[in-house]
């Protein structure tokens, strides 16, 4: 379980990638992957292709960052969740939040 950040200035986005369960364990690496990035300046993206589990308190994570960005919903995309992570965001509905890809 890991969480990576990548940071693609051309484009002005920044790709967080969560591997395995993305839960309270992650909190930390998950805020300092944008923690002193200008959030007026770039997107983000929460890569979750490889997650394979996410709890209630990877759900509050998820918005932090959108109250980071400005609560703006075309700043922060989730892309490739699995079908059981999905269904999590969906029952929250995240889905009135977030885009996804």
């Amino acid at each position: 379980m890991s969480v990576t950040s990548s940071i693609d200035k051309e484009k002005g986005v920044v790709t967080i990638a969560i591997e395995g369960r993305f839960d309270f364990a992650q909190h930390k690496a998950f805020r300092d992957a944008y923690k002193g990035i200008d959030s007026k300046s770039m997107k983000f993206v929460v890569d979750l292709s490889a997650a394979s589990y996410l709890d209630s308190s990877a759900l509050g994570m998820l918005l932090l960052l959108r109250e980071f960005v400005g609560s703006d919903p075309t700043r922060v995309r989730i892309k490739g969740s699995g079908e059981d992570v999905r269904r999590v965001l969906r029952i929250a509905n995240f889905d009135k939040l977030f885009s996804f890809d």
